[in-house]
């Protein structure tokens, strides 16, 4: 990896996600030589990969480069490759560009799209967990379309108009109010050779509500929001099969759509290498304790949603978003400069600053520790925390700039199929009917 040697301890980490960047610039300039891994090359705003789906916004503008953030940093060097292994014996990170030896490990791999072993689904359907998956759904969206003006099939047409998501949490409530809008007030005007009516959106969710991790109010107000936006919304079903074209069901739903997008569960995107024991196979995240540290191991740790620190408050481990991520790295960070001084570390403690999700235009829910509400003030909450969430004084601009706009103008600029999509096992036309 081209590493220099050095009498400092040797902190790697791996992942450049919420918890990994939070981690980064706690040691900065420390008496530490950091090293950090990512596959990617920037650090992704996951919360609003969906406005990237629906284009709302431009990829660049929720990315920002690692190797800036890390920028002016003494000692602390930035590689792009992919961890394949973990060497906890010698101490060693095993990647696609090389091994590195390490004094201290930390884990910050982030989650992925879990499937829950149904392979047909994971063929079929799409995720939304990185940029070039969003990407791959607003070219595949605006695709459907483009064939639904060329197919003289109405039960074609049909299905091509029809959009299902599975999993009624925020991912897919947002989403699902995206392309509602989309429907109102963009594809009537882009495709007047077609009858928007007949575009259907489905949120099909295995459980009684709707945003089951928030407060029974705000779950009533999303469904709600949902409701007149004209989604339709599927409760207590699971999705158990889709082929590319037919959704099948454990009730007597059965539809037919050639998007389906799946928000329906994440599971840790685990690294190889760690014991069995050290790893809870369900939902693929690590064991720590207090301190983050990997059950069984002193010099290994393990942040954000890929750790499982389990407790009488969270005894799943904490909520797979980016407050606990942002918390426990920024924790890690003081705690591995006590550890290298021969210091006592300082357990952690989730401070839950609540939670929020946004439906539409001037429809959100906000659950804060204290006050719960919903509604226009709602929306603006949640646009101006994630406004300022944002990594990168350019990144604000331009979302912000974004945001007024699409509302004035009621519109999405984005929506350009720049990296086509093609579903392979959804081409039915013939030459006769285009």
């Amino acid at each position: 990896m081209n590493i220099p040697n050095t009498s400092k301890k040797r902190v790697v980490i791996i992942g450049g996600g919420f918890a990994g960047i939070a981690l980064a610039k706690k040691l900065k300039n420390k008496n530490l030589q950091v090293v950090l891994l990512d596959k990617h090359n920037y650090h992704t705003f996951q919360p609003l990969l969906y406005q990237v789906a629906t284009g709302g916004l431009e990829a660049g503008s929720i990315a920002y480069p690692i190797r800036k953030v890390i920028q002016g940093c003494h000692d602390f060097y930035f590689r792009l490759t992919t961890v394949k292994e973990i060497d906890t014996q010698n101490q060693k990170v095993i990647s696609e560009i090389g091994d590195l030896h390490y004094d201290y490990l930390v884990i910050a791999t982030g989650s992925k799209t879990n499937y829950f072993g149904n392979k047909e689904i994971e063929r079929h359907s799409m995720s939304m967990k990185t940029i070039p998956q969003s990407l791959n759904i607003r070219s595949l969206i605006l695709e459907n379309f483009e064939q639904a003006v060329l197919t003289k099939d109405e039960t074609e047409k049909k299905a091509l108009m029809n959009f299902v998501l599975v999993g009624g949490g925020p991912t897919g409530v947002e989403l699902a109010g995206a392309l509602a809008e989309m429907k109102k007030a963009i594809f009537q005007k882009d495709y007047p050779d077609l009858d928007i009516q007949k575009m259907e959106i489905h949120l099909i969710q295995s459980g009684d509500r709707i945003l089951n991790t928030m407060t029974e109010k705000s779950s009533e107000a999303s469904e709600k929001f949902l409701n007149s936006l004209g989604v339709k919304i599927w409760k207590n079903v699971r999705v158990t099969n889709y082929d590319g074209r037919t959704i099948s069901t454990n009730s007597n739903l059965s539809l037919e759509s050639a998007t389906v997008i799946w928000t329906a569960g994440v599971q840790g995107a685990c690294v190889h290498g760690l014991p069995a024991e050290s790893v809870i196979d369900k939902v693929a995240r690590i064991r720590v304790n207090a301190y983050n540290q990997v059950k069984g191991f002193e010099n290994i740790f393990a942040i954000g949603d890929i750790a499982s620190m389990e407790s009488e408050a969270y005894p799943q481990g904490h909520p797979m978003m980016a407050q606990p991520a942002i918390q426990q790295g920024e924790l890690l960070g003081d705690n591995l400069m006590k550890l290298a001084e021969g210091q006592l570390m300082q357990a952690f403690e989730y401070n839950d600053k609540g939670s929020m999700a946004t439906i539409g235009r001037n429809l959100a829910v906000v659950d804060l520790p204290k006050y719960h509400f919903n509604g226009v003030f709602a929306w603006f909450v949640w646009m101006f925390v994630h406004l300022f969430s944002l990594i990168g004084f350019k990144n604000k601009a331009v979302v912000f700039l974004n945001w007024v706009y699409n509302y004035i103008r009621f519109d999405r600029e984005g929506r350009l199929i720049i990296r086509p999509y093609k579903k392979k096992s959804f081409t039915t036309f013939t030459s006769d009917e285009i």
